[in-house]
């Protein structure tokens, strides 16, 4: 890896962040809470160590392997987990992530970013005009909707696929059905315990 490249990306990252957070009026007061914790990111794959701090000038990315408020360690496939909260217990155990440190702080910048809500529109309409502005807005907001929708779709046919075609999980029906056969067979066993207890006290 070039020695100079870590430090670019950093001052690229810097400037992008700060820009979004103009660009939410509301980030300024959400980021005062999160004055000076540092949290550290590494990934496996990239042995460079990301340190975020966070200041009255926004958010600033820097590298160094010094003592800081949290640290993790994970994988590029664990990577797009690290979002839901749910998967976290079953990624430390399966040695994918490593938390060092205050977890909260790691919480705190994560619903600082999930938050962050720039106004692009405001921001557009200083180079095409209000009216431009809101149409280019509205027309990303369709598209994400489409998106998400489509996207939605797809999860619901990849469980249906999984389901039905396939076979890979059982449907609510076979579940029951197999729970009151374990059930029904677990009285069996008890019966013949019994019997067998009650044999060998003649």
């Amino acid at each position: 890896m070039l020695p100079l490249l870590p430090q670019l990306l950093c001052a690229v990252a810097e400037k992008t962040m700060a820009r979004l957070i103009a660009m939410d009026p509301l980030a300024a007061g959400r980021l005062g809470r999160l004055y000076g914790k540092q949290l550290s990111f590494r990934l496996r794959e990239w042995p460079v160590t990301l340190v975020l701090s966070a200041s009255a000038q926004g958010i600033l990315f820097n590298q160094h392997d010094e003592a800081v408020d949290c640290a993790i360690e994970t994988d590029l496939a664990s990577l797009r987990l690290l979002r839901d909260p749910s998967q976290l217990t079953r990624l430390i155990k399966a040695d994918a992530l490593q938390i060092d440190g205050d977890i909260q702080v790691a919480q705190q910048y994560s619903h600082f970013f999930q938050q962050l809500d720039p106004d692009w529109q405001q921001t557009l309409s200083a180079y095409v005009g209000d009216a431009s502005a809101h149409k280019i807005a509205l027309s990303l907001r369709h598209i994400h909707q489409y998106l998400s929708g489509k996207t939605a779709a797809l999860h619901q046919l990849s469980a249906e696929l999984a389901q039905d075609e396939l076979q890979l999980t059982p449907t609510a029906i076979e579940m029951t059905q197999f729970s009151a056969a374990v059930s029904e067979l677990a009285a069996k066993v008890d019966v013949m315990q019994q019997q067998l207890q009650a044999f060998q006290e003649l």
